[in-house]
């Protein structure tokens, strides 16, 4: 069977727009931000043991296996227990905007009927509010809801985030949670440094002041009024006083008289340069002394 050609035509251009289709506004300004040991695995859960405290990069609570935590992509999960879990996320700076993700799941200990395990995350800063979670249901097993997210503002350099456990019955089956990872938009760039010596706190001292009022003075002149302009900011008389000066200097001292001739000064320098040479024969130095020095 023969394909038309528009048809052939039409694909190719879907394709090519396709392949040139613009990113979303500020996506470029995004990139990954460093959660240390974000997966839990290190240190690895013995295979004799199901669950162990402590978690590389992370202070409070600990880990579970991976066997236990039955995630689908087979790591290691952290629980929220009575301890909370915290970190900080390294080359995040004061001001980025953040957004954290991860997986969460109820334990296996915790039975069906009981209720859902809940836990909150937080992260220092007056603007921003705990964020509040609920696992999936509890059914004597691991039901994991991947992409929980929650985006904060950083109000400090590496801030750092707390996961912390807010249930209330059966508070020994805690929360699980595994696979965080963060993205990060960089702060706004700061403000140009004012060069201006009279801005800010600056404007008052009696100097700016003055310069104030000249500009006001200036700016109600008229360009062509130069006895305006004069009026205000002077027609200069100290400063080409100044510039005759030095002129002045320069010419006088070149005229300053030298009693002595340059050669003859220099000759009486030789004395010691031809008493260290004189014992030298002329094989004894590839380029003769009377060549390389002016004596």
């Amino acid at each position: 069977m023969r394909t038309p050609r528009a048809r052939i035509l039409a694909i190719t251009l879907s394709s090519a727009i396709a392949l040139v289709a613009p990113t979303s506004a500020g996506a470029e300004d995004t990139q990954p931000a460093v959660v240390v040991n974000g997966t839990f695995s290190s240190p690895t859960v013995p295979s004799d043991k199901q669950f162990e405290s402590g978690i590389d990069g992370w202070t409070g609570s600990g880990r579970i296996s991976a066997t236990r935590a039955a995630h689908r992509l087979g790591i290691q999960a952290a629980y929220i227990g009575s301890n909370s879990l915290s970190t900080r996320l390294r080359g995040v700076r004061t001001g980025a905007t953040v957004t954290l993700s991860w997986d969460d799941s109820p334990d296996t200990c915790v039975k069906q009927g009981v209720a859902n395990r809940t836990y909150a995350i937080s992260v220092a800063g007056p603007a921003n509010s705990p964020g509040a979670f609920t696992t999936n249901p509890s059914a004597g097993r691991t039901d994991w809801f991947i992409g929980r997210t929650y985006s904060f503002t950083a109000a400090e350099d590496a801030p750092q985030i707390t996961f912390s456990s807010t249930a209330t019955e059966t508070a020994g089956c805690p929360a699980l949670i595994a696979n965080v990872a963060a993205q990060q938009t960089a702060p706004p760039p700061a403000p140009p440094k004012q060069n201006d010596p009279c801005a800010g706190e600056a404007a008052d001292s009696p100097a700016c002041k003055d310069v104030a009022a000249d500009k006001e003075k200036i700016d109600k002149c008229p360009p062509t009024d130069r006895d305006c302009l004069a009026g205000v900011a002077g027609d200069g008389k100290a400063e080409k006083d100044g510039i005759a000066k030095e002129t002045q200097a320069v010419d006088d001292f070149g005229k300053i008289p030298r009693e002595q001739d340059p050669n003859t000064a220099a000759a009486e320098l030789c004395a010691l340069p031809n008493a260290l040479t004189s014992d030298l024969k002329p094989g004894d130095a590839v380029v003769p002394p009377s060549e390389w020095w002016f004596c």
